[in-house]
């Protein structure tokens, strides 16, 4: 198993509604609201990073009131 982080920086006052519509999302393991320069933080996994990164961008990035994500891969040191 692959995971990552995602961080996502929304339109004002879309948060919740953002994390809401994520948790829907099958490869989601949590969501969380946060605050700092990100307002939501996702942790996903898949089988491989190739299907990591079809659930990131057919997926996640298509969620309404996003504007910027960022994601860190985590690795097993």
């Amino acid at each position: 198993m692959v995971q990552a982080y995602i961080l996502i920086q929304t339109e004002v006052g879309k948060a919740r509604d953002v994390a809401a519509a994520i948790e829907k999302i099958p490869g989601v393991v949590r969501v969380d609201a946060v605050t700092g320069p990100y307002d939501v933080v996702v942790l996903t996994e898949a089988h491989t990073v190739d299907e990591l990164g079809t659930l990131i961008v057919s997926k996640v990035q298509y969620v309404p009131g996003i504007t910027r994500t960022l994601t860190c891969s985590v690795v097993n040191l």
